[in-house]
């Protein structure tokens, strides 16, 4: 059974608006509680709209930002210039221009030593968090199946107690750097946002199937898993 819950705002551009305010709500909750706000940000194209309408003066003015710490759910074996980087395409789609500490700024370096630098970024995390929880956890769900770096059939997906693991994916023939179940489903929230009539087959195969693929397995009893999608990702699902 898939522990999640489902939210449709409307169409595109409902959906994009409700996810950002959704952010921004998240993070003044966890400002108010614990005076910082712990995100781990996603790739792909519809978290960057969410980051760049985010970062327009309209909501980026709602966010006390010396208080957000921005951290990444995964990333590419490239350098952070790359635009196949998810910490380039971020920073660049927005978060770049906002008043962030520099030092509240943790990318995963994935470039080099891989495995070696997935171990320090776990040691970062439990460092900074100090035994806080992610506030936010943002997610896509890839055509596959796929969160994070977390593919199917991949060593990542039988990770016991660590937060952060390299990858080798060999569909994508590399390697990646990936939050682990144990990481995220450990977070105050984890949300998908998934948009676009491409992704509805598989939108009703992951709310309708037996949990087999990555993204079915994120979310607990006690912190299900938000899905954020617009009318035409949940189109094919019974009653959505």
């Amino acid at each position: 059974m898939l522990n999640g819950e489902l939210i449709v705002p409307g169409d595109y551009d409902a959906t994009l608006h409700f996810a950002v305010e959704h952010f921004i709500t998240t993070c003044r909750m966890a400002i108010q509680d614990h005076g910082q706000f712990f995100v781990a940000l996603s790739g792909g194209s519809t978290p960057k709209a969410i980051y760049e309408v985010l970062c327009q003066p309209d909501y980026n003015s709602e966010i006390e930002w010396d208080k957000v710490h921005l951290f990444w759910s995964d990333e590419r074996s490239v350098p952070p210039t790359s635009p196949d980087s998810n910490y380039h395409m971020a920073m660049k789609a927005g978060f770049e221009k906002m008043l962030l500490v520099p030092q509240h700024i943790h990318r995963m370096v994935a470039e080099t030593e891989i495995e070696k630098n997935a171990l320090e970024y776990e040691k970062k995390i439990i460092k900074i968090l100090n035994g806080q929880s992610f506030d936010l956890i943002m997610l896509g769900m890839g055509e596959d199946g796929h969160t994070a770096s977390l593919f199917p059939g991949t060593e990542a997906l039988k990770s016991n107690g660590r937060l952060v693991v390299a990858n080798h994916v060999p569909q994508k023939d590399t390697w990646r750097m990936t939050l682990t179940f144990d990481c995220i489903n450990d977070a105050a929230q984890t949300v998908f946002y998934v948009m676009g009539k491409s992704k509805a087959e598989m939108m009703v195969r992951v709310f309708t199937a037996q949990p087999l693929l990555p993204c079915q397995l994120v979310g607990t009893s006690d912190h299900p898993a938000l899905w954020i999608a617009d009318e035409a990702a949940a189109a094919l699902i019974p009653n959505s």
